[in-house]
């Protein structure tokens, strides 16, 4: 029996030009985690103040989620993709003037509004991808998209890392290692303040300028037409349907943890790593291998889903997901690290995994189905800011105090573990529910 195409011939050209887009939100993403550090060491912020970084990055995508998904039901997937870059540029522009200001408060309207310009994008171009062949190869094709999501967080890493983390004046440690920036007169301390924060500002400028030509490219290219049959909006009648089913309903709680964990698992490799000795520039790599394992299980993943259900995938997933934080938490060490590096190979299937069962069967639904699993990266707002309450136990520093006999750090990881277990119960629900139809 001939198998459907992944994506037909005739779609090729805009598939290619939608799934940049995946990895244009990655290096946004990761180019962003280690700006808690950053912007902590710079700024001399406490835990919870540095967190506020995720805070305004994806708090932008539960404020523009819906009037995004609006948009697209009365105009286009195009117009929406061209006003998702548009915001996305501008976010990343205002960076120049934040850093002239040196202004924590308009580093984070900055990162708001970008994120305007990421919920635009993802409430767009993950049904954009479904909508882009059979609907029996959706699910996998969704995977095969977001497998370029990490390319371009490994691309972000990269930049943060060689053009910002090793750059900071504030990062610099005298021949014991510990750090001169904070040993230093007010003044001394101000200069090397306005230089680093232009260090910060100007890879995201020129990303603003990266996005403005891409969308360039875009609305010259001629894509396929998604836009409603009925442009009326129906957001009521919508609603009350989505509210009702509930695969969908389970699948945006599972989406809201699954996301908070693995930006709390990416945000604080960072910290998990300056307790052992590793400081943060250094600690990139390990994130390096982190994101390296989350992309071959991306590519592992879609290739298995030809094969086995993927309900019972995301369930194995999300028991090892669990089974390593248990390690990042309770072993002490580098063995620790190894194992928190190790989660996102266990994350790698999830988020599409999780957008695509909750989308499936939805029809236009699918539009403001969407827009909610968006909203849902809220988890990504307000969790690490818990964990920053955490790690704030004891003092500013990640191992002040013991907590079940580990750092206060290791012990954060508790809430990545609450997250993949909502994960894991989510798809154990829809086995159970597929097998007794």
């Amino acid at each position: 029996m001939k198998s459907n195409p992944l994506v037909p011939k005739h779609l090729l050209l805009p598939f290619i030009l939608i799934t940049s887009l995946f990895a244009l939100w990655g290096f946004a993403n990761d180019i962003t985690n280690p700006m808690v550090a950053a912007f902590k060491r710079v700024l001399e912020l406490n835990n919870v103040q540095a967190s506020w970084v995720q805070m305004a990055f994806y708090g932008g995508y539960f404020t523009m989620a819906i009037p995004a998904a609006l948009f697209i039901k009365k105009y286009s997937y195009k117009t929406g993709v061209l006003i998702g870059l548009s915001l996305y540029a501008v976010g990343a522009l205002l960076f120049y003037p934040a850093a002239a200001w040196e202004s924590y408060g308009f580093f984070l309207t900055a990162l708001y509004i970008l994120t305007f310009g990421l919920a635009f994008l993802e409430t767009t171009a993950n049904p954009y991808v479904l909508s882009m062949g059979p609907e029996e190869t959706a699910t996998q094709r969704l995977n095969f998209a977001q497998a370029f999501n990490p390319m371009g967080a490994l691309a972000g890493l990269f930049v943060a890392k060689e053009f910002i983390l090793n750059t900071l004046q504030s990062n610099n440690t005298d021949a014991e290692g510990n750090l001169v920036f904070s040993g230093l007169d007010e003044s001394s301390k101000a200069i090397i303040r306005t230089n680093d924060l232009m260090v910060i500002r100007d890879p995201y400028v020129m990303l603003g300028l990266v996005v403005i030509g891409l969308a360039v490219v875009i609305a010259l290219v001629k894509m396929p037409e998604t836009k409603s049959k009925d442009a009326t909006l129906d957001f009521l009648p919508s609603m009350k349907r989505l509210a009702f089913n509930a695969r969908f309903r389970e699948g945006v709680i599972a989406q809201m943890f699954y996301v908070g964990a693995q930006i709390m698992v990416w945000t604080y490799i960072y910290q998990y790593a300056e307790v052992l000795g590793i400081d943060n520039a250094s600690a990139v790599n390990y994130a390096y291998t982190a994101l390296g394992l989350f992309l071959v299980g991306r590519w592992i993943c879609t290739y298995l889903m030809r094969f086995l259900n993927t309900s019972k995938l995301l369930f194995g997933f999300s028991i090892l997901a669990g089974i390593l934080t248990l390690g990042a938490i309770f072993i002490f060490g580098i063995i620790g690290l190894y194992c928190l590096v190790g989660i996102s190979f266990a994350m790698s299937l999830m988020f599409p995994t999780i957008y695509g069962i909750s989308l499936e069967g939805l029809g236009e639904d699918a539009k403001y189905g969407a827009a909610f699993l968006v909203m849902a990266i809220v988890g990504g707002a307000f969790m690490p800011t818990l964990q920053g309450v955490i790690l704030d136990i004891g003092g500013p520093n990640y191992d002040d105090i013991r907590i079940l006999g580990v750092p206060e750090v290791n012990f954060s990881f508790v809430l990545p573990l609450f997250c993949f277990l909502v994960v894991a119960i989510f798809a154990f629900r829809r086995i159970v529910t597929t097998e007794q139809k």
